[in-house]
């Protein structure tokens, strides 16, 4: 069981950066792997990036790859989204993740947090 806070959203030109936070709270203290997903009205949720618990492997949507980058902080129980040269197509209420395995998502979501990208 975990429960997940985001942070860090906001409204943000086209090229600009923001970084997305994942405060995670656990009474087992589970060793989790997180995830990020995204979803627009109308549209699926959709894969963004993942990261396995030690911080060793990652996985990326094609489409955010080279501008994304996903860490994590396990002593601060926190997972990390840093987004650079965002474009439209990004705006989208991110959503944080955790229990996935690669790019398939696990059982246990955040509220989700605003990412609007646009001039």
């Amino acid at each position: 069981q975990v429960q997940l806070v985001e942070s860090g959203g906001g409204m943000v030109q086209p090229g600009g950066s923001l970084r997305l936070s994942c405060a995670a709270s656990s009474r087992t203290g589970s060793r989790y792997a997180m995830g990020w997903f995204r979803q627009t009205p109308g549209k699926e949720r959709e894969f963004v990036a993942s990261i396995s618990w030690t911080g060793g492997t990652t996985y990326y949507a094609d489409s955010v790859k080279g501008r994304f980058t996903i860490s994590r902080d396990n002593a601060k129980n926190t997972v990390y989204l840093q987004m650079s040269s965002l474009k439209p197509e990004d705006t989208a209420v991110y959503y944080c993740n955790a229990g996935g395995l690669g790019y398939i998502q696990g059982d246990y979501w955040g509220q989700g947090t605003q990412v609007t990208v646009s001039s």
